[in-house]
């Protein structure tokens, strides 16, 4: 696990308690980490919460001073910090790698992780935010008002830039207008002023993170042109979905068409993943078994006509079958030397007969194998079988 810097030696973090955080699904589920939106709590991803845990082990947070966060000085309060905090919570877990979605200013966080932590995202998904959300100084007198006025003072506006009107009247609609009334003034406004220096723009194409960005097409408040769009054309690769009907809480107002858009981005990015972590682990064990030499000679003679053929075989009989912990190395080269012989295949029983050598198995052991061969397999075969080991112990005298 990355070593947790001591926050005592980071000025960003002074001022930031430990942030409130509720985990929910399959304790061996794909770690995914939930950022909410500016004035609301954890509360805002209810709506796919269900489908999400069924495959993730989801973990949301509340910004400070709102849900049940403790409240936070602004001088502590930055997106950098903010995304340390989610780096701290995750090391927490035992995570070095998770998926993360954040939905406005939580999405900025993840425009930071991205940036500053690649290493330790699987995916990025940013829901109707932006790397720049516009002029400074809108949001240092939306704080200067917040302060003066208290939290209660945006409560009427925002229905309208959240969810179109009226859907404050639904339940959750209710309680996400309460968590706006209920937030802590002074760290709403400490949060403005983080937005307010909040700008990515330059660093967006260093993103290499599978990134999604979803953007409410009513939307007042991160409209997708410019902030959706300057995220999709700056970031390589990325998928943009713009959910039509839906203002800045496009996943609560438009909740099936977000999960269909997220399920899709974190399961292509599972089986990217998957198929790398596979890959990797497959090398590591074809090298140990067959040798370097034999794995350099062969990835030396690859084509890109073969190269499917070689991704496929370190990935499947490497890192799928080899790896796995029911039999250990020896007995599975008892195992593969047996069905080489049974099958005829010559130039690969001499290679594996190496590589019994090289993960200790004696001659006498190769010998008995090749006996009980000649019992299931056929005498022949077993005479040809005989004849090649001879030649590729005698290497190994």
């Amino acid at each position: 696990m990355p070593d947790t810097p001591d926050p005592t030696t980071e000025p960003a973090h002074i001022g930031l308690p430990h942030p409130h955080f509720r985990l929910d699904g399959p304790a061996d589920g794909v770690p995914l980490i939930l950022g909410p939106s500016l004035g609301t709590s954890l509360r805002v991803w209810e709506p796919q919460l269900a489908a999400l845990t069924r495959d993730h082990r989801v973990l949301r947070w509340d910004l400070p001073g709102h849900g049940g966060s403790l409240p936070a000085s602004a001088p502590g309060v930055s997106v950098a910090a903010l995304a340390n905090q989610v780096v701290r919570l995750a090391d927490e877990q035992g995570w070095d790698r998770f998926a993360y979605a954040g939905i406005s200013l939580g999405g900025a966080v993840g425009l930071e992780l991205a940036v500053r932590h690649p290493d330790r995202l699987l995916s990025l998904a940013v829901l109707c935010s932006s790397a720049y959300f516009g002029a400074p100084d809108t949001w240092r007198e939306r704080a200067t008002t917040v302060l003066a006025e208290g939290t209660e003072s945006l409560v009427a506006s925002r229905p309208g830039v959240w969810f179109a009107p009226g859907f404050e009247r639904t339940p959750l609609g209710a309680a996400l207008v309460d968590d706006l009334r209920a937030a802590d003034d002074k760290s709403y406004a400490a949060c403005c002023s983080a937005v307010a220096d909040h700008d990515l723009r330059a660093e967006l194409a260093a993103v290499r993170v599978p990134t999604l960005v979803v953007a409410g097409r009513d939307d007042p408040a991160t409209p997708p042109s410019p902030h959706a769009r300057t995220i999709a054309d700056g970031i390589a690769g990325t998928s943009l979905a713009e959910i039509a009907g839906a203002r800045h809480l496009a996943n609560v107002e438009r909740p099936a068409l977000v999960l269909a858009a997220l399920l899709g981005h974190l399961e292509a990015t599972a089986r990217t993943v998957g198929d790398a972590a596979r890959h990797g682990a497959g090398m590591a064990v074809r090298r140990a078994v067959l040798g370097d030499q034999h794995v350099d000679r062969a990835l030396a003679r690859t084509t890109a006509f073969t190269a499917p053929f070689q991704d496929f075989i370190t990935r499947y009989a490497w890192g799928e079958i080899w790896t796995r912990p029911g039999l250990d190395r020896r007995t599975r080269s008892c195992v593969t030397l047996t069905a080489l012989v049974a099958g005829g295949h010559h130039d690969e029983l001499a290679m594996h007969v190496r590589a019994a050598v090289r993960i200790g198995l004696s001659r006498e052991e190769i010998r008995e194998v090749l006996l009980q061969s000649a019992v299931y397999c056929g005498v022949p075969a077993a005479n040809k079988a005989f004849a090649i080991a001879d030649d590729v112990l005698s290497e190994h005298p």
